[in-house]
């Protein structure tokens, strides 16, 4: 394959997933900017292993990339950030994220929305990553079990447990969030 057909496949087939990239990686690293970095990476390794990939979903075959990059980078950074105190969490309360939870936008509901997406936002990060890294790629990246499977390199009954596990753990957090606020008056 020539360079200039072998780059328009991949701007074809991979780079409408670079949202899905950074997505996975923001969620795995619980921070932006190394979400940027590890994305960018991902897309410089997946562009020069693209002759390699035999699939038929790039997405997936791009997340799995992506997963590997960024637990790669964590096993390098991850004990520097902690010994720091550094802020490594994603943050939900961005603007387009209220705007597709909002339905009618007066400062009572864009409240309530912001309330809730901080429960869910601390609720997610209190979650172990293993939990964590099935719902964003289940949940957001509206990936297959199958396809979760082949990205984290696991059985697709782990992916199935797994995803019940961080669902059910997901409930709980937030239902206990939920009473705790409800007795205080809030």
């Amino acid at each position: 394959m020539d360079a200039l057909s072998r780059r328009a496949r991949f701007e074809r087939e991979v780079l409408p997933h670079l949202d899905a990239a950074y997505n996975l990686a923001r969620w795995l690293l619980r921070n932006d900017q190394d979400a940027e970095d590890v994305t960018q990476d991902s897309m410089l390794r997946a562009y020069r292993f693209f002759d390699g990939f035999r699939g038929a979903n790039a997405k997936a075959w791009l997340l799995t990339i992506v997963r590997n990059a960024s637990y790669s980078w964590l096993a390098r950074k991850r004990p520097t950030l902690a010994a720091v105190g550094a802020d490594v969490s994603p943050r939900l309360d961005e603007p387009d994220a209220l705007e597709t939870v909002a339905t009618e936008e007066t400062p009572e509901s864009l409240l309530a929305v912001k309330t809730e997406l901080a429960w869910l936002q601390d609720s997610l990060d209190d979650m172990p990553t293993e939990y964590r890294e099935v719902l964003v790629l289940r949940e957001l990246e509206e990936l297959s079990y199958k396809e979760i499977s082949a990205a984290i390199d696991v059985p697709l009954g782990t992916v199935m447990s797994r995803l019940s596990r961080a669902r059910t753990l997901l409930q709980r957090k937030l239902a206990l969030r939920q009473q705790k606020e409800a007795s205080r008056g809030l």
